[in-house]
């Protein structure tokens, strides 16, 4: 079984999880933006999260001998290991939750703010429990002054986010105004809006040459309404707050789980059991993750929530538009918390909690494939650019932190 043991090596496991991380979210809402029901999305994303836990679990952990301390994933599985089994798997439940809960808020209130407000609660609770559980390897001292970064990160994401709706509100009424005067003018300058000269080309769908409208713009956010399958015009966007905030606690304590998982601190193993290597963790951890995500969307499938159209087991085994994204997602997803907790085990789960500034990521992929904040107020650019600076300053502050499990 190969293990992560330098603090070098955790901090890239570390570094490529965030990227990972922080991506995934941006191809599952391209395929809502363009349409595709989220239970079709999830079901094909939740498939792949499992087979990237069992690559992990096959690979690194049956690479080299099984001893007594550290045995390989084949003989774990036959081990009296429950205890820490059921924790791995409540982590999962927990995480399958959360991400299926901001897969509906990144559509009420965009995919920067919803990461940003899960990710720093994240980092306030689960931090927290993370120090105490791993006996306070990481310094405190730099900890929680990271800590405290992304508590002030989340006050600014929700000032972005009422200054941002502000906006849009404004660009909304202006257009409503306008047209309803039915000058021809105003009629003119929409439509050239709307179909500018520029021509792009539709990559996932395939379906050649169309006009969109320029980013930013009142057209550019009723065309997308008319296009994607959450429609969000008339709803309060208190409904995506609320998802974000509960996906927040969700993300809290999935990653202490993990960590009571793999190294007992409540010595529940009878004497004699070997702790939960990480990977048979993630691999019982994706197990319970998938258990959860398919019953729930085949649910949703039938009895959909927020006025998503219904749909069938039927429809979604005959819907390949845009699977190819989703199984991308899955993979990302799942190949990103299994590094997390590789580095975690090396260097301690409240350190590892550093790849919770992948808003800084997903907040790339906002502005350049979906125009979010495209032609918004001064104020809405200085409290994103002061909430992405207060990110930086805290990744860098949290793997400053890191420690060396012994």
């Amino acid at each position: 079984m190969y293990l992560v043991e330098s603090k070098g090596g955790a901090i890239a496991c570390m570094l490529l999880a965030l990227f990972f991380l922080g991506t995934w979210p941006a191809v599952i809402t391209l395929l809502e933006r363009r349409g595709r029901l989220p239970q079709h999305t999830y079901l094909d994303y939740t498939i792949t999260n499992l087979l990237a836990a069992v690559i992990i679990a096959l690979t690194f952990g049956q690479i080299g001998e099984s001893t007594v301390e550290r045995p390989n994933f084949f003989t774990q599985l036959s081990q009296d290991n429950w205890p820490s089994v059921l924790f791995a798997m409540a982590g999962g439940v927990v995480l399958s939750l959360g991400n299926l809960s901001t897969q509906y808020a990144w559509a009420f209130v965009g995919l920067s703010v919803v990461q940003v407000i899960s990710s720093s609660m994240t980092v306030v609770i689960g931090t927290t429990l993370n120090y105490f559980l791993d006996d306070k390897i990481n310094r405190a001292e730099i900890l929680f002054p990271g800590v405290g970064c992304f508590l002030i990160a989340v006050c600014l994401a929700s000032a972005v986010h009422s200054s941002n709706a502000a906006d849009n509100k404004t660009k909304l009424s202006t257009w409503s105004s306008d047209n309803t005067t039915g000058t021809q003018a105003v009629i003119s300058s929409v439509s050239e809006a709307a179909t500018p000269n520029k021509v792009t080309e539709d990559l996932e769908n395939g379906d050649g040459p169309v006009r969109k409208a320029r980013a930013g713009t009142a057209a550019f956010l009723i065309e997308l309404e008319k296009r994607r399958s959450i429609k969000v015009f008339g709803k309060s966007t208190l409904i995506g707050l609320t998802l974000t905030f509960f996906a927040g606690v969700c993300f809290s304590l999935f990653s202490p789980a993990f960590n009571l998982a793999t190294n007992d601190q409540w010595h529940t193993l009878k004497e004699g059991v070997p702790k939960l290597v990480v990977y048979t963790a993630f691999f019982y951890f994706s197990i319970s993750c998938f258990a959860i995500a398919l019953v729930l969307n085949i649910s949703f499938l039938y009895h959909p929530a927020l006025g998503v159209p219904k749909s069938s087991f039927k429809a979604y085994l005959k819907d390949w538009n845009g699977r190819g994204w989703a199984f991308l997602a899955g993979f990302l997803c799942g190949f990103g918390n299994g590094l997390q907790f590789m580095g975690g085990q090396a260097a301690g789960y409240a350190a590892a909690d550093a790849v919770q500034a992948l808003p800084l990521v997903s907040t790339f992929w906002g502005v350049i494939l979906f125009g979010e904040y495209r032609r918004s107020s001064r104020r809405t650019y200085v409290l994103l650019f002061s909430m992405l600076f207060m990110f930086i300053a805290a990744v860098g502050i949290l793997m400053a932190s890191a420690g060396h499990r012994k």
